[in-house]
């Protein structure tokens, strides 16, 4: 997420640390390579203009010049300045009335449909009831493709009647939501390529018709500056409550996340983090904003966890280690479970200082879990089930018995059994946290 952005910043942040004095030229210089990098990730232009001119006027006061560590003040204000100009404080969407409604826009492309079904689970995990209404009446399969994602997630989903007009299914959706119970509705409206008469026409009939809480922008997060003019006109032409912003997985430059929050005012709400139905995440200012300068965001990787993982075994796992019981049976189940917290990239960016780790070290360890936990499996399964429980019987014949069935090398099978004694010795460490850490020992790595 963000890398080139944070890479850059990082370098910039190493000069600054490493200079015991500062002074107000200096202080310059190392803004005007933020202002670089920020250009470079595709902020908008006057949005980067205004965010170093801010952070310039709080750093070059007596306060942070005479500190003993200037480096870290001015890094201090870059982050309490980011965390501004992403929006401040969470924000959350306005759910009144039964049921509340949300209206969806977006253009071709921007992930709209499958945020749909993500929002949709989203909801349906907290336990509300939500009914999906398919408004694409003009993309071909758009109304399907819905129902599929629907089923998929485990909603209802209403389509069209034969001629039905957008206000007139809107209408009926709302009947139908409020005769069941329903506490969401959610209108996947039409995209187009761009935004014309016709689309406006249609968005604004069906706002009209059933007078949503909340409509709600889905931009690629990997379109750039394109992507804050895209909002700007939805704003202008439909009016917007709130942003989602997909595609943040991606390599891109993704300047939009610090864009729109400025130039629309619009809180973002969410942000898309992958392709399955879990991958939608809350957005929240101050953990981006960590995460973009290379500290890192502990606090959603345990939320992550927390979620993957089941509350009882989480219990069974800890009085296991406890006993000194964790066996390889529970330790393949453990690698199972970190493959529900998604992919691994998205998780070394929660990781504080693997921002600063080198992009070929990034990558050697994306390619090396991806494939490790698929080489752990086969091997650990390649074993009896008593030796699964009772790891000490593995001897050298054993050893070689197991690499020959899983088709690997005896040292992988080494390996495999070294990393699950340091594994064992670390969750029980784990376990001895302060309270305000002890969900990290949940973490199934």
């Amino acid at each position: 997420m963000l890398e080139s952005l944070t890479t850059a910043l990082q370098k910039v942040f190493r000069d600054l640390r490493g200079r015991g004095r500062l002074d107000a030229d200096n202080v310059r210089e190392a803004l005007r390579e933020v202002r670089r990098a920020l250009l470079e990730a595709d902020v908008n232009f006057q949005v980067a203009r205004d965010f170093i001119r801010t952070v310039q006027e709080d750093c070059l006061g007596e306060e942070v010049l005479d500190s003993i560590t200037p480096g870290q003040q001015i890094i201090k204000r870059i982050h309490e300045r980011l965390i501004a100009l992403l929006g401040g404080a969470t924000a959350n969407l306005h759910a009144k009335g039964m049921p509340s409604q949300v209206m969806l826009l977006g253009l071709h492309g921007a992930g709209k449909t499958t945020t749909a079904a993500k929002l949709a689970r989203r909801w349906l995990d907290a336990g509300q009831s939500v009914l999906l209404v398919a408004c694409d009446l003009r993309r071909p399969a758009a109304v399907s493709q819905l129902e599929q994602l629907a089923a998929q997630v485990g909603v209802p989903c209403l389509g069209p009647q034969p001629g039905e007009t957008v206000p007139a299914l809107g209408r009926r959706a709302l009947d139908t939501a409020r005769r069941e119970g329903c506490k969401w509705i959610l209108y996947d409206t039409g995209g187009r390529l761009h935004l014309d008469e016709e689309l406006v026409a249609e968005l604004q009939a069906l706002r009209a018709a059933v007078a949503p809480e909340n409509t709600l922008l889905v931009l690629d997060g990997a379109t750039g500056q394109q992507a804050v003019d895209i909002a700007q006109t939805f704003h202008q032409q439909v009016g917007l409550t709130g942003l989602i912003l997909t595609k943040l997985d991606g390599d891109a430059r993704g300047g939009a996340a610090l864009s729109v929050r400025a130039v629309t005012g619009c809180p973002i709400l969410f942000i898309g983090v992958g392709e399955r139905p879990a991958d939608l995440e809350a957005f929240h200012p101050d953990r981006l904003a960590s995460r973009i300068l290379g500290f890192g965001d502990v606090i959603s990787l345990v939320e992550k966890a927390g979620q993957a993982l089941d509350e009882k075994e989480v219990r069974t796992t800890q009085e296991k280690l406890r006993r000194n019981q964790f066996t390889l049976e529970d330790f393949l189940a453990q690698m199972r479970q970190m493959r529900k917290l998604g992919p691994i990239e998205n998780l070394l960016d929660m990781l504080p200082g693997m921002g600063q780790a080198p992009a070929h070290l990034r990558q050697q360890l994306q390619q090396e879990s991806g494939a490790g936990l698929k080489r752990s499996e086969a091997i650990i399964c390649s074993m009896t089930p008593r030796e699964r429980r009772h790891p000490e019987l593995l001897n050298g014949s054993r050893r070689k018995r197991i690499a020959l069935g899983a088709g690997v090398q005896v040292r992988d099978v080494n390996e495999l059994l070294k990393g699950f004694d340091q594994t064992r010795k670390m969750m029980r460490k784990m376990g001895r946290l302060p309270k305000g850490l002890r969900g990290l020992g949940q973490l199934p790595f």
